[in-house]
């Protein structure tokens, strides 16, 4: 069985905390790893293959970074230019996998769920293989055991040919308002649908290739073009951009005559919304979780996530209120579903708050906006053990360099030299230069830019050991809205 984390996401349903740079599988919400990595971590288990990912390219060296934390390996990581939804990411896979000789069952799972019941999560898994070993499309379901709107429902109907505790799905019903979302607990044969899979590589596509011709085509193509460097699958922009944007469950779930469902009661929550997270969260005496510098007077059931500031509140029932450095979100728990709307609302404004945090991560560490004013900017550079920049230049501004902790290797123009701890240096405008971290401790740099423009994406790139530029040698100019 090999497990196929499907690692995509917008980053606009726990904004702000989560944003389209680094979206909520890549925060450790829950505990102390990320939910990425809890979902790795509960698939290391006898009879498990190293998995596959499938991911943003803008995301791969998050990806990695967090691999490399838990010492954990893939068989590949999938780099979509952009995304398609499951069905296509869940293609290119299956099709990766039989054009190695190979037909196992692919275990699909989201990277952002939480499974509190590592054994009963087990148990489904065996059930499922039994159903997959005999050419049916497996989809767990999560018993319906209250309301909920947020999420879409699967009815199951007996059916005497599959294996028993598995049955056959009726049909599906997207997020139903709460009158229906009441009938269908009452009912007793309906799920949430959890979006976590089981079929066999061939199988799949079979299905895919008879309801969904223009997937499976467009997939076949992108991967046939698609470079190959180590582990990573960069796939071709071109071509998956003709590729229809389609889920699993409608492209092929919906349709096959042969979808079954395996029931999964082993606490899972998919922290869909703020609400969801509260959910699953340690809360004290009054119902209320808190993160952060939080003081709590007189409130009940509510959730307060501080990220810096002091936050405090009193006389609150039933709030969300979310705190990061450059922006804040307050929200009646019950209208948390409105979020994605507001993400929606301030992309339609040209809003920089959506997209990345205050702190930016890169290949070689992070930068952090500390402040900035009509012709300066200040940040706070973190470069890790053996890192380096890209060798560059800026047109409109200059630089100043100082040396907090750890050592510093530059590069300006000509010169090459070593700073320590509270030394500093002058980048002229126009200058080529780079920044490395020759040492074994972490490089933090204070940086003050001052000029007639500072965006991101005033960099000349001429040389990058991450490969994000096509240029390799000083002359040739490419531009990039990245250090």
């Amino acid at each position: 069985m090999i497990p196929v984390i499907l690692s995509g996401g917008s980053g606009s349903r726990l904004w702000p905390l989560s944003r389209k740079q680094f979206p909520k599988q890549f925060l450790a919400l829950t505990g102390e790893h990320t939910l990425f990595q809890q979902t790795l971590e509960r698939l290391v288990f006898d009879g498990m293959e190293e998995p596959i990912v499938v991911c943003n390219k803008d995301h791969r060296f998050i990806v990695n970074e967090q691999l490399s934390a838990l010492r954990l390996d893939t068989q590949a990581i999938v780099l979509e230019p952009f995304g398609r939804n499951t069905a296509p990411a869940v293609a290119i896979t299956a099709m990766l996998l039989l054009s190695e000789g190979r037909d196992e069952l692919m275990l699909v799972l989201p990277a952002d769920h939480v499974i509190d019941d590592q054994k009963a999560l087990q148990r489904a898994l065996a059930l499922a293989t039994v159903a997959a070993e005999r050419g049916e499309m497996v989809l767990f379901g999560v018993p319906a055991t209250k309301p909920e709107t947020g999420y879409g429902y699967i009815k199951s109907t007996n059916d005497a040919l599959l294996p028993e505790g598995v049955s056959r799905v009726s049909h599906f019903v997207e997020k139903p308002d709460e009158k229906r979302a009441a009938e269908f607990v009452e009912a007793g044969n309906y799920f949430w649908n959890s979006g976590m899979f089981l079929f066999r590589a061939s199988r799949f596509l079979e299905e895919l290739k008879r309801h969904e011709p223009d997937i499976y085509d467009t997939c076949m193509l992108a991967l046939e073009r698609s470079k190959r460097d180590g582990d990573n699958i960069d796939i071709d922009e071109a071509t998956f951009a003709c590729c229809p944007d389609n889920s699993i469950d409608y492209a092929v779930m919906e349709k096959t005559q042969r979808a079954c469902v395996v029931p999964l009661t082993a606490g899972w929550n998919d922290v869909g919304c703020w609400s969801s997270l509260w959910d699953v969260q340690e809360k004290d005496h009054n119902g209320n979780v808190s993160k952060g510098d939080v003081v709590i007077q007189d409130s009940r059931n509510c959730m307060i996530h501080g990220n810096g500031k002091l936050v405090s509140v009193i006389g609150l029932d039933n709030i969300v209120v979310v705190e990061t450095k450059d922006a804040m979100m307050i929200a009646h728990k019950d209208k948390v579903q409105g979020v994605k709307q507001m993400v929606n609302t301030l992309n339609e404004q040209g809003r920089s708050e959506t997209q990345n945090h205050c702190e930016v991560y890169r290949p070689w560490g992070s930068y952090d906006s500390v402040d900035m004013g009509g012709r300066f900017q200040v940040k706070h550079i973190s470069v890790k053990p053996g890192a380096s920049l890209s060798l560059q230049m800026h047109h409109h501004r200059a630089e100043h360099w100082i040396v907090v902790s750890g050592t510093a290797e530059v590069t300006c123009d000509e010169n090459v030299f070593l700073l320590c701890e509270n030394q500093s240096t002058y980048i002229p405008i126009a200058s080529v230069h780079r920044l490395r971290n020759p040492g074994k401790i972490a490089l933090e740099i204070i940086e003050v830019q001052s000029g007639s423009y500072l965006g991101e994406d005033d960099i000349e790139r001429f040389e990058d050991i991450y490969g994000r530029s096509k240029s390799a040698e000083i002359g040739v100019q490419t531009k990039t809205i990245a250090r």
